[in-house]
């Protein structure tokens, strides 16, 4: 067991230029088991001069980058006394730095490898045959040495364990205590030997007794006690000893402790105290220079409230905003908590919101003198504003967009209302004088009598209203290329400051980038760099000394940068302008120029924070549209309450087609005027000229249509002349011209008419009423070139004409009709011929009529034509029907006479002759009428009936194709037949096939 004074003895070692000293082992003690010494955490000093221990020590100077024993930090007494912890020498830092104390993992060596499992793999295979053996030796035949220590130990431990169970449990508990009294009796029971206050023999038999039994208590403890301390003696005596060499290095210690502290005062006298007073004394400086730079800030603050006024008495609402803004700004910032300033606040907020107040009352006596001037006035922006005075001399768009850009400034965004119901009352006062300026023209019209707008539009002729409604749409093209004009430089400002904010963001992110690329090469500022410029920067706060640092280290590299201006510096700048006008009021434009810029005076100090963000400003953007698309709505508006006080009493409805036309096409041309001026595509004046042309074309149609049953019921379906001119309209025509051609002045020289209609190399024979259908459907076409909008309207309306006339055509002639409408006789086969000829004619023009109206049309509204498809059927139809009933003329006259034909001589037959005669009459009729194919298609079918009631006959009569007299005679009835019909002009060539009037012999 190793004693105080045989603890080894530390020595310098031979490399002890660094004040660390190893200890050597007492070569007396190399045969036994050496005491563990705790590990050296604080080194000693060296015990040789002051002066060489000053010298070799640590320097606080020099070595204050790495670690000394000064940077040592552990309670020893209390690691070496915690009575928490069995294994104290494992745990010694613990008490100082806390239970949660673990030792970190030492980083690997670079040099060696890392050993793992896998290394061992191929030994561990060899030795695992040889270690089960072993192990199994092991266990068959035990070592005699541990069976008898392994026994001992067990015996002892029983043993002790058996006598530790002959004490009392109640010396066992933790809170054993003999003041208590219940303890003390059950320890001491005097109650068995003290009875009656008298001492016996027995009692003193009884408390020997007692007393033995406590000392063999006490015995056993302290054997297990002793048993416990020689168990734990090697620990026992390797802390004493480790206490005693503590105690040595704790002498040392203090001894460098007490050096270490004269270092440190001969530190504080010779380094620090006077840079200490240097830093002192700048610092004494600066503030001085901060208080004085205060007080002038304070001056330019107190000076901003007249600066104010100044600009509000020239209107310049854009700087006054400006200098109001900074001056908030700076009074939050940099004069907080200054008492004599405690009631500006609240003075500038009132400025403000009188600004706002006089903003919005300048706005609304612009709106009301510009929309209320004169329209003959050229200017789309108003010049003058009589109702303000300026002491200089500033055009009015300059004005409106200093004061536009205030009103946004102060996020007034609803000031577009304010023109809105400008603009309302400024279009109802536009029809008013409009129409007070017409009637006083016509003396006709007494206004004493007749008050009211409206009677008095319907009082004037139609000539006087159009004037009036061509003056109103005049006046409010005028109006809307005004409001154009003054929304166009609304929206200019919008969009400058727009633009602002963007390049604000740009320039911001910019400056980052820049800062970003100075700091890139290893000049950014340090904390102690910081303090300097801090310290040193003459008159600036510790921002503008970091950023004119920063700019002098980054941004200057051959990068030209725009200045940033604080709100201090904007003031000062406006120090002394009160003596001064001239100086402190600047024009409107200029001043919002400054305002916008993004690095100019209050461009990033206070403009950013009040301009309104991108998307309400894109809002206020989109609403100025909007505004030009209400102008545009108010403006049809009006004019449909015009259109429609003329229409109250029909007056619409009964002007001629020419009128509604020029109608028409004024009030197109105002809409295609207002869609090119505000691209806007308004539909209240479109939607009530369609309600009128609605009521037109039913009209139209209605006067057409009975005119067109007039002529009809008047037609006696005779062959008409053709007039030079129907002939030119039918000309045009072909030529694609579907309008209807301008009249001739009188004087010209008339020609002759014509027997027929020549079209695409066609005779057409009419009668007069298809002359005039051609007309009206050419009518028709012409209300569709000036009005496009009724397209579908018309179309349906003439496709019910078209139906009305093939109807009623048919009802006349087909039907005979015309026997009792017109009178005739008898419906002869050239009526029927010049009927199905009249409806050729229409035919013909019908895919005409069709294209023209396509051209018109929009593609979803091709379903419509599909009425032209129907109306040619019907038409085809009823062609074909009146040629069935031509047939079925001579199919009747055929069966009469054949039904008589007798085969006998003289040849040839009456019956013959007969029927020869009326083909003769029947191509008279129908030669001039109807073209020659469609002539020699009728007569082919005549000729097949004639076959079929003569082979009837035939058979009847029992005449067969046998040669006999019969048969002769048959055939020279037949040939006479053949060179009649064959001798008719264009039935020359005719193939009659007379040889199927025989039947074939089976």
């Amino acid at each position: 067991m190793a004693s105080h004074s045989s603890s080894p003895v530390p020595h310098p070692s031979s490399g002890g230029s660094e004040g660390i000293f190893r200890k050597d082992r007492d070569p007396s003690s190399r045969h036994y088991r050496p005491v563990h010494s705790l590990p050296d955490v604080c080194p000693k000093e060296p015990t040789g001069e002051a002066a060489r221990g000053l010298c070799e020590g640590p320097s606080v100077v020099a070595d204050q980058h790495r670690w000394t024993v000064y940077n040592s930090k552990v309670n020893l007494p209390a690691a070496l006394n915690d009575p928490r912890l069995a294994k104290r020498e494992s745990d010694f830092f613990t008490k100082s730095w806390g239970l949660d104390f673990a030792e970190t993992e030492v980083m690997p060596s670079f040099y060696l490898p890392n050993i793992t499992k896998e290394h061992f793999g191929p030994y561990l295979q060899e030795t695992a045959q040889r270690e089960k053996i072993h192990e199994r030796c092991k266990n068959i035949c035990p070592n005699k040495d541990e069976l008898d220590a392994v026994s001992s130990i067990t015996n002892n431990h029983d043993k002790s364990r058996t006598e530790l169970e002959q004490v009392p449990k109640i010396f066992m508990k933790p809170d054993f205590a003999l003041d208590d009294p219940t303890t003390f009796n059950a320890v001491l029971p005097w109650s068995h030997f003290n009875s009656a206050g008298r001492k016996s023999s027995r009692d003193m038999a009884s408390s020997r007794l007692l007393q033995e039994k406590l000392s063999h208590y006490l015995d056993v403890v302290e054997v297990s006690i002793a048993r416990q301390i020689s168990l734990r003696s090697e620990a026992f005596f390797h802390a004493m000893s480790s206490q005693h060499e503590l105690q040595d290095r704790l002498t040392e210690t203090a001894r460098a402790v007490a050096v270490l502290r004269g270092r440190t005062a001969a530190i504080e006298r010779i380094m620090c105290e006077g840079p200490l007073r240097a830093l002192r004394q700048a610092l004494t400086r600066s503030n001085c220079a901060r208080l004085h730079n205060k007080l002038k800030l304070m001056a330019a603050v107190h000076q901003s409230q007249p600066t104010v006024q100044l600009l509000l008495s020239t209107s310049e609402f854009v700087g006054a905003l400006e200098l109001i803004a900074t001056t908030k700004e700076v009074l939050q910032q940099e004069l907080q908590g200054i008492h004599s300033f405690r009631h500006l606040g609240s003075q500038l907020c009132e400025m403000e919101k009188l600004i706002d107040k006089m903003m919005v009352e300048d706005f609304s006596m612009y709106s009301r003198s510009d929309l209320s001037r004169s329209l003959e006035d050229d200017g789309q922006v108003m010049e003058k504003w009589s109702q303000m005075q300026y002491k200089r001399s500033v055009s009015i768009k300059d004005r409106l967009e200093s004061l536009v850009f205030g009103l946004l400034r102060q996020r007034k965004l609803d000031f577009l209302d304010i023109y809105s119901d400008e603009m309302i009352l400024a279009a109802k006062s536009i029809v008013t004088q409009s129409v007070v300026d017409s009637v006083s023209q016509i003396e006709e019209i007494d206004t004493d009598i007749v008050t009211k707008l409206a009677d008095q539009m319907r009082l004037m002729t139609f000539p006087q209203w159009f004037e009036l409604l061509k003056s109103v749409f005049e006046n409010f093209i005028l109006f809307l290329k005004r409001i154009k004009a003054t929304l166009s430089v609304v929206r200019n400002v919008v969009l400058e400051a727009l633009d602002s904010n963007q390049k604000s963001r740009l320039l911001e992110r910019a400056a980052a980038a820049a800062g970003g690329l100075a700091e890139a090469p290893g000049t950014p500022l340090n904390q102690g760099e910081a303090e300097l410029a801090y310290l040193t920067h003459e008159g600036l706060f510790i921002s503008d000394a970091l950023n004119d640092a920063q700019l002098n280290l980054g941004v200057g590299g051959g990068q030209e940068q725009s200045s940033t201006v604080g709100p201090r510096q904007a003031l000062s700048r406006l120090d002394g302008c009160g003596s001064d006008s001239a100086s402190g009021t600047t024009e409107s434009s200029s001043s919002r120029e400054h305002a916008l810029q993004p690095g100019g005076a209050t461009g990033i100090s206070s403009s950013e924070d009040m301009m309104p963000s991108d998307l309400e400003l894109g809002r206020v953007a989109n609403n100025i549209q909007e505004l030009l698309y209400t102008a545009s709505d108010v403006s049809h508006d009006r004019c449909v309450k015009v259109l429609m006080a003329r229409a109250k009493d029909g007056s619409l409805e009964r002007l001629s087609s020419a009128e509604f036309v020029f109608l028409s096409q004024a009030v197109e041309g105002f809409v295609r005027d207002t869609e090119e001026l505000c691209c806007r595509r308004s539909v209240s004046l479109r939607g009530a000229l369609q309600s009128q042309a609605n009521r037109f074309v039913h009209r139209f149609h209605e006067e057409r249509k009975t005119k067109l049953s007039l002529l009809l019921d008047n037609e006696r379906w005779k062959q008409a002349e053709v007039p030079a001119e129907f002939q030119d309209l039918v000309n045009s025509i072909a030529d694609g011209r579907i309008t209807l051609p301008e009249r001739k002045p009188q004087g010209t020289e008339e020609r002759k008419p014509s027997d027929y209609l020549h079209i695409d190399g066609q005779k057409y024979a009419v009668v007069g009423t298809v002359l005039l259908l051609i007309r009206i459907f050419l009518e028709y076409c012409q209300c569709v070139n000036d009005i496009p909008s009724i397209s579908t309207d018309m179309l349906t309306r003439l496709s019910d004409l078209l139906k009305h006339f093939n109807s009623r055509s048919c009802q006349l002639v087909l039907g005979a009709g015309a026997l009792q409408v017109v009178g005739l006789k008898t419906i002869t086969t050239k009526n029927l011929a010049l009927a199905s000829r009249c409806l050729q004619l229409v035919v013909h023009y019908i895919p005409v009529i069709r294209a023209h109206f396509e051209t018109k049309l929009t593609p979803k509204q091709y379903s419509v034509l599909r009425h032209f498809d129907h109306i040619t059927k019907d038409y085809n139809d009823h062609i074909a029907e009146i040629s069935a009933k031509l047939v079925s003329i001579m199919d009747s006259m055929f069966e009469k006479v054949l039904s008589k034909y007798e085969v006998k001589a003289p040849m040839p037959s009456a019956c013959f002759r007969n029927v020869c005669k009326q083909m003769a009459k029947m191509h008279e009729a129908l030669y001039e009428l109807l073209p020659e194919e469609q002539a020699q298609m009728l007569f082919l079918r005549i000729n097949a009936s004639l076959k079929i009631h003569l082979k009837r006959q035939l058979a009847r009569l029992g005449v067969h194709h046998d040669g006999g007299p019969q048969h002769g005679l048959v055939t020279v009835d037949v040939a006479f037949y053949t060179e009649n019909v064959q001798s008719l002009r264009t039935l020359e060539k005719l193939d009659l096939n007379m040889a199927e009037i025989w039947e074939q012999k089976r």
